[in-house]
């Protein structure tokens, strides 16, 4: 099967010859793995088998997509908000509606004029066919308004002015879906994948009646989007958000991501018991000990049972872990990972080699 024809016939709970993966990888792993393989490192996971390729055309963007050599350096992105290397990531340092007035709020105007250089990150992935195509127009409500005015004062607000709140968190997602409109009309999708961690390890960051008010219509209406152009639509939220799952399938929600199987009400098995007909699923691989700590054969194993209970149905889930996997996992557990989602050693080393002939 291709990786195209693997992820449809999984999420459609079909047999497939292997089940899908797409594994996220930490900065400082995914440039050790491409050292050894002699190839970048942002061409790991299609070494590794990854099935899935997306980009990012929304804020995660300005997070993500855009690598800084040095710690400290930094960059303001198109929306003000200034962003700074701290460790491998880029963290925010500025929120330019932080300060802001109810008025000065209102007026803010989001990056439209910067359309054509967002979507033009989804060209390289149009181009690998085979593969299973996603366009991440993440972060699409909560965590979009939480980058704008930082996560102390959006919640003040969700609590004191929830008219000032449900008018911007309208306004992020009517730029998410504008982006993700453009998107559908442009490329070959095969999902659309929107997401805002609204979540801590130990719950929701609101009560279940405030999102269910303020944040879940205007996060149905940017699912909506790919309902109507015929996707599947992924949604990613980390943390415990258990109690919200039930109206994420209401939306239209197809995938969830990325299952962080060490909060409460997260375990992956019991997830699908309880929503798998009508959920599918991606991640729940624990990255925090097992991967990074347990021997290979652990982690062969773990993955294994895993697998075997989250495809009970036939299929239904995508192999991944709770989150990146993290730069102190040893290789051999890494190889014993993809090992158990029926990816050999030789075939990556393989994929690695003609990676390297087409460069």
């Amino acid at each position: 099967m291709t990786s195209r024809e693997r992820v449809h016939a999984a999420l459609r709970r079909e047999p497939t010859d292997r089940v899908p993966i797409f594994m996220w990888f930490h900065p400082d792993t995914a440039a050790r793995l491409g050292a050894l393989l002699d190839i970048p490192p942002s061409m790991v996971g299609e070494a590794m088998g990854n099935d899935v390729c997306q980009a990012w055309v929304n804020n995660n963007y300005a997070m993500e997509g855009i690598v800084h050599a040095h710690e400290g350096e930094g960059h303001v992105d198109y929306w003000g908000i200034a962003w700074v290397k701290r460790g491998a990531f880029n963290q925010p340092e500025h929120h330019p509606l932080a300060q802001a007035s109810p008025d000065q709020v209102r007026r803010y105007e989001f990056p439209v004029a910067h359309k054509e250089e967002l979507l033009a990150q989804m060209e390289p992935m149009v181009r690998k066919s085979s593969l299973f195509i996603g366009c991440d127009v993440s972060p699409s409500v909560f965590e979009m308004y939480c980058r704008l005015r930082g996560m102390e004062q959006a919640l003040i607000d969700l609590a004191e002015n929830q008219d000032l709140a449900w008018y911007l968190l309208g306004a992020c997602a009517d730029f998410a879906i504008m982006l993700a409109q453009e998107a559908c009309a442009r490329f070959p999708l095969d999902w659309l994948w929107t997401g805002d961690d609204v979540a801590s390890h130990r719950g929701l960051m609101m009560s279940p009646e405030t999102w269910r008010e303020l944040i879940k219509p205007h996060l149905a209406r940017v699912v909506k989007v790919g309902k109507a152009a015929g996707l599947w639509v992924a949604y990613h939220c980390c943390g415990a958000l258990r109690e919200i799952i039930p109206d994420l399938i209401d939306i239209g929600v197809d995938v969830l991501n990325p299952i962080q199987c060490n909060c409460p009400g997260m375990d992956p098995p019991e997830l699908k018991r309880d929503f798998g007909q009508d959920l599918c699923f991606m991640g729940g691989l624990d990255n925090l000990h097992t991967i990074p700590y347990g021997t290979a054969e652990e982690v062969y194993r773990s993955t294994c049972a895993l697998i075997d209970r989250m495809t009970s149905d036939g299929g239904g889930y995508i192999l991944a872990a709770s989150h990146t996997i993290p730069p102190e996992t040893p290789e051999e557990n890494i190889f014993a990972l993809f090992a158990a989602g029926g990816v050999s050693r030789e075939e990556v080393f393989d994929r690695a080699a003609d990676i390297r002939a087409r460069l």
